[in-house]
């Protein structure tokens, strides 16, 4: 995002998101030596099966001021389908609203949109970060290993992620992911930063793990002042996709 005042863009924020909490969970065992390849290699399942479905994405973005109330926002609905032919598409079900009167969304935003904020950590990117134990932590019911990932390097162009890792136990599965996209973009003249944030992931057809919700509330500390923002991202209606199916949508 990028600030609108003064044509100065977006603010870039304070990152720094504290992780002390998590490097003091107790591990109950060692993980596996191989723990990143084997979440690697569960998560390319993941998203292999999440490529035959079809779901509903829903986006909000609201600019607060500093009581907490909203001054603008932008929403939008697609729904992501295939074409006859089978081809992945992108439907508007309502055309984008925006009323922000301070920040402008960037190509940076909408990339990170479609591909770190609902990211599976597959074989094929598992190469581009070093991964850390950090502890073991139950989350709803579940036994967790938590794992912290950094980008080793980050090109020309690229959007990574950077943060934490919860990962069910029984097979290496993410159920959720907290941190943010890096990299925070700043020149001279341009500030261009992006929200903390936490993805939650829900069992579709008792075997695959898909994100379900999306939610940051964070401030952005922009060279003209700080601008709070939360943003909200749902995943809904997971539906098996085949070539003689016929898909509807709940509204």
């Amino acid at each position: 995002m990028n600030t609108n005042s003064r044509h100065v863009p977006r603010a870039a924020r304070c990152i720094g998101f504290i992780l002390a909490s998590v490097f003091l969970i107790a591990a109950d065992s060692e993980p596996p030596s191989n723990l990143i390849h084997r979440i690697a290699a569960r998560e390319t399942e993941n998203e292999a099966a999440r490529n035959s479905y079809t779901w509903r994405q829903t986006m909000l973005e609201q600019e607060l001021d500093s009581h907490g109330a909203e001054t603008g926002h932008y929403r939008e609905v697609r729904d992501i389908l295939f074409s006859p032919a089978g081809k992945r598409i992108e439907e508007e079900v309502e055309r984008p609203f925006n009323s922000m009167k301070h920040l402008k969304l960037t190509d940076e935003d909408f990339s990170d949109l479609r591909n770190i904020q609902p990211m599976l950590l597959t074989t094929d990117m598992a190469f581009m970060y070093d991964a850390k134990f950090r502890g073991d932590e139950n989350v709803n019911g579940m036994d967790c290993f938590v794992v912290e990932i950094a980008p080793r390097q980050i090109l020309s162009g690229q959007r990574l992620f950077q943060g934490l890792l919860w990962v069910d136990k029984s097979d290496f599965s993410v159920i959720r992911t907290q941190g943010e996209a890096v990299p925070q973009i700043r020149t001279t003249k341009t500030e261009n930063l992006f929200p903390h944030f936490t993805t939650n992931y829900v069992k579709v057809d008792d075997r695959y793990w898909f994100p379900s919700t999306t939610l940051a509330d964070d401030t952005l500390w922009f060279r003209s002042g700080p601008q709070r923002i939360r943003l909200t991202i749902r995943y809904s209606n997971y539906k098996h996709f085949s070539a003689d199916s016929t898909v509807h949508f709940d509204n």
